[in-house]
């Protein structure tokens, strides 16, 4: 006898204005064809219908009162990552143009980032007044605009140097380099954010106030991390589970497989370097030599 598979919990497009957020739930997108079936800007009342970064306030002028962070999960040269079972989120900023200053782009996202992180390591009154509460959204796997919702975000880890935290690294495009902020965050343990807190935070009240969760509260008064844990079922996948089921990832496979066709042995070094962005305190690695 087959189980039956119940349906995703969602929230439809017309009652985004007034709903609550719940941990992986799907946040319906409109059906007219254009931006403004983006479900985050009726979600959230003037942080705008593009882009990474959506915020309440001005990175610039210090007065954000509430982030949200969108990701698509599909940028391979910026791998945004959640990692379900210890609650750690990596996030990279917004400057992936060559020719640009790391502060320089025009949503203001890496200046957000560099001061929201920097506050989250002073007083109790820089975690209230200077840390917007973040709240991560992604793609989600169904068709148009839809989004899951993946929780409520606090700058940092209970087990990470300040230098891991925020980080400013280098790329290169076309032969030009360029810095880009890579920042990670932990997801707190909290199931549902009301919309009374929402709408306190839009409209400028302290985020202690006005139905706050508790491990924000925990957070910005001690900076103490209460993660959302989540420790896999399955102990082993199959061979079907580990790979992509989607076009996205199934082309990323195909460009790696074809990336290293006749020189096998080069991956296992791109699979330990792909390994430490997702888990960055990995130590020494040893690969195996090829034959001779």
């Amino acid at each position: 006898m087959t189980a039956a598979v119940l349906p995703e919990p969602h929230v439809a497009f017309e009652d985004l204005a007034t709903a609550d957020l719940v941990v992986d739930a799907v946040y319906a997108g409109g059906s007219n064809g254009h931006a403004g079936d983006d479900p985050i800007a009726p979600l959230f009342k003037g942080v705008g219908n593009r882009g990474g970064f959506r915020y309440k306030g001005s990175p610039a002028k210090g007065t954000v009162r509430l982030a949200v962070l969108y990701t698509t999960g599909m940028d391979v040269d910026w791998p945004d990552h959640l990692d379900l079972e210890t609650g750690m989120f990596t996030y990279y900023g917004d400057n992936k143009t060559p020719g640009q200053d790391l502060h320089g782009t025009s949503r203001g996202g890496n200046i957000l980032l560099r001061d929201a992180f920097a506050a989250s390591h002073g007083a109790e009154t820089d975690r209230a007044t200077q840390v917007p509460p973040f709240l991560l959204f992604e793609k989600a796997a169904s068709t148009g605009r839809a989004v899951r919702f993946r929780g409520l975000l606090a700058p940092g880890g209970p087990a990470l140097a300040s230098d891991d935290e925020l980080a400013a690294i280098w790329r290169t495009t076309s032969g030009e380099r360029f810095q880009n902020y890579r920042a990670r965050f932990t997801v707190l343990d909290h199931p549902r954010i009301t919309r009374a807190w929402i709408e306190h935070l839009l409209e400028g009240g302290s985020p202690l106030e006005g139905d706050c969760p508790p491990p924000w509260s925990s957070w910005v008064k001690g900076r103490a991390y209460a993660p959302l844990l989540a420790p896999s079922t399955t102990s082993i996948r199959s061979k079907a589970d580990q790979l992509p089921n989607d076009r996205e990832g199934q082309a990323i496979l195909e460009a790696v497989r074809g990336h290293f066709q006749g020189r096998e042995h080069d991956f296992e070094a791109c699979a330990v370097a792909v390994w430490r962005l997702i888990a960055p305190r990995t130590g020494a690695c040893d690969i195996t030599p090829p034959e001779p």
